[in-house]
Parts: structure tokens; C-alpha cells; sequence
């Protein structure tokens, strides 16, 4: 015979779509009640207005119905008190106000330039879904506050044009997913009669990014990939404050003048502390539909930029040359990237191939607490 308790346990391991949790270990499920073959579920969502409250009532239903004795379904919908709200945020959040520390298991991959134009952006976007592609959990800010540009490669755009706002619970923000990938934006943030741009100082600037890496749930990830703005400013130094344990990816092209300001962004993250682990020299050699080759940027610039990068024997890889694409180009414009909307591309093979070198390579284990306890 159907008792309550199968019910509770089959709605209980329902997941949020939003929190990546299932609702019993987020205390949503109010209440069960079996009367005969008709089960009553209770849950409460976290805020009114819930983006993910169908799918949740779809998928309670579908959760109970599937237990055996139960013929009919009755969910009812609640929301949690201001109390149960902050209990369940200070549950996800834990007791550590910053994440991603030394000692943590995420792997955070800064993606930096020394100039803008050099399709970091595009790269970036690429490599996150790319990496997510193959199985990682992946996080991506656009830390380039001033050119934010995110968003928009990746399809998180509304019919306004505008990034669609993260779900706030309280102080804590769950980013919206594309493609597999979290993602967090100055351009979710900005309100719709407001213009699409930033004009803020260093300050604001510090805070913004403080603000990203605390206040927004990405939960637990392999990897966090975050989109540098051009050059060594007020940014590149509150990340290298914040997390001087990253690791650092310099993308340049493969024209000289490029190549000699790329140098410059890497050499100041390792000032910070944080590592450079490869360069990508992107806009590279276009083979044309008659065999022909056109190097319209010049050639050597990612192996220059590796080269004057070494220090001390630590070796800094070429992981790899992304040829010009139209595809490429085509796939920010319509937010479907060029991994997953045109695989066989040159461009996107050569993406995946760097994704596969990155996956490959060991993290450093300076600074990191070993996992073990005394006994």
C-alpha cells in the first residue's frame, strides 16, 4: 500500500532548475497527503514570481504520479516566509563569503588581451561551451564591464535586446544558463530605459567583480572562465587581488603589433601572482575555397607572444591557432556559437582542440589545502 512518505521521497528528488538542488535538501516541500489514490503536495517556492515555477509543478506532478497506488495528482503552490528565505540562502551560501579560494576545486581561467579587436570575447564564449560540451561545469563572467558583450554571443538576449535579469533570492543571484554554461553580465544589470553602456571608476569597477564572485550562486564547477577587458587596468588588477591563484589564457593575433601588447597582460597577471598556461593566437591563416592561404593579419605573432612569456623554465604553450571564420563571426551575431552551431568549422575544431589541451593540463596545487583530516 501507497504511503506518504514514497510520495514525499519521489517530490523530494525533484531538482530546481535554478539551484541545481533537489527540493528536499532546499526545504520545498511543505507538506504530502495521500487520501485513497489522490496525493496533495505542498511546496514553496523561494520568491514570488518564480521563473521555474511551472516547470517545478510539471515536474512535482510527474514525480508523484509515478509512484505506484497514486492515480491523481494536486500540487499546491506556496511561497517561502521572509525566514525560510534567508535559512535557505545562507544554506547554499555556506560560511565562505568568497568560493572560489586557492584551496578550491574550481578551476578559474582568466581569458586576457592587451588590446581590444583581437576576438577574446568570441574565443571566450567558445571555450566556456566548449569545455561545458565535454562533460565540465562551467561558470563565465564578463568581467569586461565598460564592452560588455557576453550576453549577447551566447543568445541571452530578450525580444528588447536586453540580457534577461538573474532570479534574485534575497542578496543571492542565480545566474542564467546558455549552452550549458552559468553566466553573469553588467548587461543583465542595467535597467530597460537605461542605455546599454558603463561609465564607472575604479571603484565600482572593484565591486562589480567582488560582487559577481560572491553574490552569485554558480554552485559547485569545474572550471570558472572569466572574460577580461583589454589591457592591464583597474579590473585586471581587482581580479589579480581577488583571485591571484587563476590561471591566465593570452589571446592575441598573429600580427606583431598585436602580439608585442598581449605580452604586457601577461606579464602583469604574473606580477599578481597568477599564472599564465597558454596563449591562442586567433584571426590566424584563412584557407580560401581555391587552396589558397590568406594570412591577412601576418603570421608568428602566438608563438611570439609564448616565447617572450617564459620565465624562469615555466614554459607558456602555444594551445593553439584559430583561423578567421565567417562561421565564427556568424555564430556571435545569432548568440549560437561556433562549437556547437558549426562543429566541423576550421575555427571550431581549433577551439575544441584548445579546450581539449586546457582540460589536460594539471592545475597547480600552490597555496591549496590538502583534503585530509586527523584521525
Amino acid at each position: 500500500m501507497t504511503d506518504a512518505s514514497a510520495v514525499r521521497r519521489a517530490v523530494g528528488a525533484v531538482i530546481d532548475p535554478e539551484l541545481r538542488l533537489p527540493l528536499a535538501d532546499l526545504d520545498m516541500v511543505r507538506d504530502v497527503r495521500l487520501d485513497g489514490g489522490t496525493a496533495t503536495v505542498a511546496i514553496d517556492l523561494t520568491i514570488v514570481g518564480c521563473p521555474a515555477a511551472d516547470r517545478i509543478e510539471a515536474d512535482v506532478r510527474r514525480a508523484a504520479a509515478s509512484v505506484d497506488g497514486v492515480a491523481e495528482v494536486a500540487v499546491e503552490v506556496g511561497v517561502m516566509s521572509p525566514a525560510q528565505r534567508t535559512a535557505l540562502v545562507e544554506r547554499i551560501r555556506g560560511t565562505r563569503r568568497m568560493p572560489f579560494t586557492p584551496d578550491s576545486l574550481t578551476r578559474v581561467l582568466a581569458v586576457t588581451s592587451g588590446k581590444g579587436g583581437v576576438g577574446k570575447s568570441t574565443l571566450t564564449a567558445n571555450l566556456a561551451v566548449a569545455l561545458a560540451a565535454r562533460g565540465l561545469a562551467v561558470g563565465l563572467i564578463d568581467a569586461d564591464v565598460h564592452g560588455f558583450s557576453i550576453p549577447g554571443l551566447l543568445g541571452l538576449v530578450g525580444p528588447d535586446g536586453r540580457p534577461p535579469q538573474p532570479t534574485r533570492i534575497d542578496d543571492l543571484m542565480l545566474p542564467p544558463v546558455a549552452h550549458g554554461v552559468k553566466v553573469i553580465s553588467i548587461g543583465m544589470f542595467l535597467p530597460p530605459d537605461a542605455p546599454a553602456a558603463v561609465a564607472w571608476r575604479g571603484p565600482m569597477l572593484h565591486r562589480t567583480v567582488q560582487q559577481f564572485l560572491t553574490d552569485v550562486h554558480f554552485g559547485d564547477l569545474d572550471v570558472l572562465v572569466i572574460d577580461m577587458p583589454p589591457g592591464t587596468g583597474d579590473v585586471a588588477i581587482s581580479v589579480g587581488q581577488l583571485l591571484p591563484h587563476a590561471d591566465v589564457l593570452v589571446v592575441t593575433t598573429p600580427q606583431a603589433a598585436a602580439a608585442d601588447v598581449a605580452v604586457r597582460s601577461g606579464l602583469v597577471a604574473r606580477q599578481t601572482g597568477q599564472r599564465p598556461v597558454g596563449v591562442v593566437e586567433n584571426m590566424s591563416a584563412l584557407t580560401l575555397p581555391d587552396g589558397t592561404v590568406l594570412d591577412l593579419f601576418g603570421s608568428g605573432g602566438g608563438a611570439a607572444v609564448a616565447a617572450a612569456l617564459q620565465a624562469d623554465g615555466d614554459a607558456v604553450p602555444l594551445l593553439g591557432s584559430v583561423p578567421l571564420s565567417p562561421a565564427l563571426r556568424a555564430g556571435g551575431d545569432t548568440g549560437v556559437p561556433v562549437v556547437i552551431g558549426a562543429p566541423d568549422d576550421p575555427a571550431a575544431r581549433a577551439i575544441g582542440e584548445i579546450a581539449d589541451a586546457l582540460r589536460a593540463q594539471r592545475p597547480s596545487l600552490a597555496g591549496r589545502g590538502l583534503p585530509f583530516s586527523r584521525t
